[in-house]
């Protein structure tokens, strides 16, 4: 499958204030289904104070008004469902919004320290301590992000038992699956012991970490596996994909119950060949990878790759074996822009607008757009005729329907990174250098500009039948 993720607030207005809502994701279907994507996943659209980005969410069972309404959510499944597109809603398990009911009126489900203070010295994601005075009560509760979001308690079983509620009223409204936020954050050391320190660097980047810490009791318990057998019970028929910041060898637990894990190696990966090659197989090795290459929390492939690589990176991850995510606006070559304050992680960058058209503020909004929205190198998608990054995506799809068979690697020149799946190649060339391709690749299906069976330039790119 090819899931096409939509960060709501920044796909398309419909009432002119500036934000994108449901309305405007449901007017915007026919581009997803063009490109040739199975699915749509959105980004949360729940009832927020916005603290981060919609992910600290205040009731799990509603619209926040800047999206629309539970029935804006209806009719956005099934104008998808028409359309032949599988709808996942984001579900975030690991904790709520400070605001969440739940805080106030189910204490016991959340984690709190025994002491005045810090039960030990763990670090949240975004800087400072994990640990918050609520004022209310005066207790420490646990955050693993901001102080705005205090972790649930699973090791509560009446927070498996809520959460389950909340995945069985929107399947039962239609959506076909979920991904699901920061899971190996929901079960912590059972009995709360300081993290050891570090000796070395994080295995994949950590942002704004801090304290030089193994993350070793404050993530990922050797028992997690319960609680994600506990979501599977709640939504067995659901397509589950987790978001689990671990490296691949440390996906089992989760992929027994999960239908796929996301690749962060390969998101992370220098654009080398080495250590892109090192990624593509230790996640291919899972049998159950989900590739992304960007989304809303990391930087846009040309800021990434550099706009030379943009097309072999869109390549790579349409052509390997498994899920692949494209996050909206990739298709059509879009690059991060300014941060403009709203996101006190310095997300705004990879969540501007998108740019459909050549009218005022691109067709996104006829108000004032609650970020700059910025055009891409081939123009806004009404635009982008044949030869440009909107035709390649297409292009890359339709043929992805051709690709069967495992993942081989195969080698050849340092540079190039090749692989076979079952009767076609796949090249890329990530070096400075012109690479010759590799000799079981003939004439290219398709090719980056200049590359061909016989040679790729740097930047280039085939998919070719095998010899």
């Amino acid at each position: 499958m090819v899931v096409y993720q939509v960060y709501p607030r920044s796909f398309q207005d419909s009432d002119g204030d500036g934000v994108g809502d449901l309305d405007g994701v449901t007017a915007r279907l026919d581009h997803v289904a063009a490109l040739g994507a199975d699915a749509v996943w959105l980004s949360p659209f729940y009832p927020s104070p916005l603290a981060d980005g919609g992910y600290d969410v205040a009731d799990y069972r509603d619209v926040d008004p800047l999206f629309g309404t539970l029935a804006d959510a209806d009719a956005l499944i099934a104008a998808a469902h028409e359309r032949g597109l599988k709808v996942l809603f984001d579900v975030v398990p690991c904790h709520t919004s400070i605001e969440h009911p739940w805080f106030r009126e189910h204490p016991d489900w959340y984690v709190w320290s025994d002491r005045d203070g810090p039960q030990n010295n763990w670090r949240a994601t975004f800087g400072g301590p994990s640990w918050s005075r609520d004022e209310v009560s005066g207790r420490w509760y646990l955050h693993s992000f901001y102080p705005e979001q205090p972790d649930l308690d699973w090791r509560n079983p009446e927070v498996p038992r809520a959460f389950g509620e909340v995945l069985r009223f929107w399947l039962d409204r239609g959506v076909d699956g979920f991904r699901i936020d920061a899971l190996d954050r929901l079960m912590k050391d059972p009995q709360l012991r300081d993290d050891p320190p570090a000796s070395g660097p994080p295995p994949l980047p950590e942002a704004h970490m801090e304290g030089g810490l193994e993350q070793r009791n404050s993530r990922n318990a050797p028992d997690i596996g319960t609680a994600i057998a506990q979501l599977r019970a709640a939504a067995p028929d659901a397509l589950l994909v987790g978001e689990v910041y671990l490296l691949s060898n440390r996906l089992q637990p989760y992929l027994e119950h999960l239908d796929a894990c996301f690749c962060f190696e390969l998101l992370h990966a220098p654009w080398r060949a080495e250590p892109v090659r090192a990624a593509i197989a230790a996640a291919a090795a899972t049998g159950q990878a989900a590739w992304v290459l960007s989304n809303h929390d990391f930087p846009r492939l040309p800021d990434r790759v550099g706009p030379r690589n943009v097309r072999a990176a869109a390549l790579l991850l349409l052509t390997l074996p498994g899920l692949a995510f494209v996050y909206q606006g990739d298709e059509l070559g879009m690059a991060d822009g300014p941060d403009e304050g709203h996101d006190r992680a310095g997300r705004d960058r990879h969540r501007h607008p998108m740019a459909w058209d050549a009218s005022p503020n691109a067709g996104f909004t006829t108000g004032t757009p609650w970020l700059s929205v910025v055009a891409p190198a081939d123009g806004p998608a009404s635009e982008q005729r044949d030869g440009s990054m909107l035709d390649w995506y297409r292009s890359l799809i339709a043929l992805r329907r051709e690709l069967r068979g495992d993942l081989e690697l195969l080698g050849g020149e340092p540079d190039v990174v090749a692989f076979r799946r079952g009767e076609h190649v796949v090249a890329l060339n990530l070096g400075d250098a012109q690479a010759a391709a590799p000799a079981e690749a003939g004439e290219p299906l398709l090719a980056t500009p200049g590359a061909t069976a016989r040679a790729l330039p740097p930047g280039g790119a085939i998919v070719s039948p095998a010899t």
